[in-house]
């Protein structure tokens, strides 16, 4: 198969990602190119401006075009916002095929079946991802394909959205001249970038906190148990420390880029800081700690949600492996701490790792998700999940080519 190359675009609250990539000779990710512009036309991870968005668009994908020297046509997209919700839901049907063996059609219907939830109108499903199936009350079973039996169930994680955010986006990306490849919930293609096999298999949760959103998600033996986005995120600090410290929302971002800390306990008592001048008064100094004393409890609370939400859906006890944090709030120094403290768990930050190429260019937690789009991306195509052109809901056909690398992709 042609070493195609693949395009991830993170539409994010204050950027957009372009990162283009492909397979090198070690069947690693090797970064091409790299565009990023600020982004005004999102609040909270939705659109609310799609001439900005465009204009966006347009810059970032242009500037990884010309640093790749390539030509763009079509993009996997990310997708957060308040609106996308996840559920568990379980699929059992009779095994009707010849000999009572399990096969495409089978695996389908069951997957059919599992989608069979109260959807209101507005909603589509983006993600249908089986964890489990179940055959004659014997579960644990990863690819299901040529057993025998009477009775098939799935457990499988749903991912829907809101209709309309996701024709804005398409609209978006098609008046910037590009087509949609793919919709792939942020936090999942973050976890391509930064989680581990090994993490996935004892039980993780990735924290992608950007600008206008944390996303969430749970790996347990290689799938996904649990994910939500919720609408606070980098942003929500930026606004304390203009309030705290009465600057401008400008002058609070440069400060918290440079100076922030998130925990306390790391600050030199005696520190200072220095406020830039703004409207022509002159510069003040204050207290290095009262920037802390801002930025820790609204990161704490940022967490603290999480991990509140986890533990009302009874899934928190399975996160054996502790937490993992990305996305630009990553940066801020002591976030581990503050993390730790919430879910009384080991936590770690993390940028893309096993990538070749223009490297140095996403050595950032801020490129996780656009990084983690063109190694989703990579993964379906290698595993000849495509044909042509992808639309959305249409997991049937990536899984009739072949069930056994479906499960490859989810339970790896």
């Amino acid at each position: 198969m042609e070493n195609r190359v693949i395009v991830g675009l993170d539409i994010g609250t204050t950027k957009v990602c372009a990162v283009i990539g492909q397979k090198n000779e070690y069947n690693e990710l090797m970064i091409l190119g790299v565009g990023v512009a600020p982004s005004y036309g999102l609040r909270r991870g939705v659109i609310v401006n799609i001439d900005s968005t465009t204009d966006a668009i347009t810059h970032a994908v242009e500037e990884a075009e010309l640093m790749a020297g390539v030509d763009v046509t079509s993009m996997y997209i990310g997708i957060t916002g308040n609106h996308i919700k996840g559920m568990n839901s379980r699929g059992v049907i009779a095994v009707s095929s010849k000999n009572r063996e399990v096969t495409d059609r089978e695996v389908e219907r069951v997957i059919e079946a599992a989608q069979a939830i109260n959807l209101p109108t507005d909603k589509e499903i983006i993600h249908v991802i089986p964890w489990e199936f179940i055959i004659d009350e014997q579960d644990g079973i990863k690819d299901p394909y040529g057993m025998s039996g009477v009775r098939l169930e799935v457990d499988a994680h749903i991912v829907t959205g809101a209709s309309t955010a996701i024709q804005n986006i398409t609209k978006s990306v098609k008046r910037a001249g590009f087509d949609v490849q793919d919709f792939v919930l942020n936090s999942l293609a973050s976890a391509e970038a930064v989680l581990t096999d090994d993490e996935k298999e004892i039980g993780i949760i990735l924290l992608d906190i950007g600008g206008g959103t944390t996303d969430a998600i749970l790996f347990v033996n290689g799938s996904i148990r649990y994910s939500a986005v919720f609408p606070v995120g980098g942003k929500h600090i930026t606004k304390d420390i203009s309030i705290g410290l009465k600057i401008p929302d400008n002058v609070a971002e440069k400060i918290k880029l440079e100076n922030g800390c998130s925990s306390v306990e790391l600050i030199n008592p005696d520190a200072e800081l220095e406020i830039p001048s703004v409207g022509g008064r002159k510069p003040k100094v204050v207290p290095y700690v009262n920037l802390c004393q801002i930025i820790e409890p609204r990161v704490e609370e940022i967490i603290d949600i999480v991990y509140r939400d986890m533990v009302r859906k009874n899934v928190l006890d399975l996160a054996q492996g502790g937490v993992v944090i990305t996305g630009g709030t990553a940066l801020l120094n002591g976030i581990e701490i503050v993390a730790e403290k919430v879910f009384n768990l080991p936590v770690r930050t993390a940028l893309p790792e096993n990538v070749s190429g223009l490297k140095d260019k996403i050595s950032s937690p801020v490129f996780s998700t656009a990084a983690g789009l063109v190694l989703y991306g990579l993964r379906e195509e290698s595993v000849g999940y495509h044909e042509g052109q992808q639309q959305k809901n249409n997991i049937f056909k990536r899984m009739k080519n072949s069930i056994s690398e479906f499960t490859k992709e989810f339970f790896a």
